[in-house]
């Protein structure tokens, strides 16, 4: 692939929404703002990927990395209570994968979860250490946003990832 074709293919770049990803007023505005087209299916983890077509082939990126969105600390903290086993598998499969994940969490940032701003039962320690240790365990790159920008920074994140990818082949 040469860097004609880099570019041609950064402008086909679909993005891949996991199904169970609520159809919500949020979601619509979410893709929206991401801009790419997208397309539904079943992802192994995480919400959001990519596939593009270059070469009038289809690479798919979704084995190759993800975007988890959580909408809030509180929806974090239950995936690390209550939902921790389905949560953890999810990221086991990316790592057996060699994947990156990014995970990103709206309306959050390190004030709120040292101060125990959100509705859990879950202490800011026992929170910072799933968090931190989650980042340390499983490729993970952690963002935190708010709800308006989230689109915007899945686009930037899926752009920058598909463009590194394909440049990493470059002739």
């Amino acid at each position: 692939m040469d860097i004609f074709e880099v570019k041609n293919a950064l402008e086909k770049i679909c993005v891949l929404v996991d199904t169970r990803e609520q159809d919500t007023m949020a979601f619509r505005e979410r893709v929206k703002n991401i801009g790419f087209p997208y397309k539904r299916q079943k992802l192994d983890f995480g919400d959001y990927s990519a596939k593009v077509v270059a070469e009038s082939e289809t690479i798919d990126f979704s084995d190759d990395f993800a975007i988890e969105r959580k909408m809030s600390l509180d929806e974090l903290c239950n995936c690390y209570c209550n939902g921790r086993k389905r949560f953890e598998r999810e990221f086991l499969r990316a790592k057996e994968k060699n994947a990156k994940l990014y995970l990103l969490i709206e309306n959050a940032d390190f004030d709120k979860v040292f101060n125990g701003e959100y509705r859990s039962l879950m202490q800011p320690q026992a929170l910072i250490a799933s968090i931190i240790a989650w980042l340390a365990r499983y490729n993970c790159q952690l963002l935190f946003c708010s709800a308006k920008l989230s689109g915007n920074i899945i686009k930037e994140i899926i752009y920058r990832e598909v463009k590194e990818r394909l440049e990493s082949n470059v002739k």
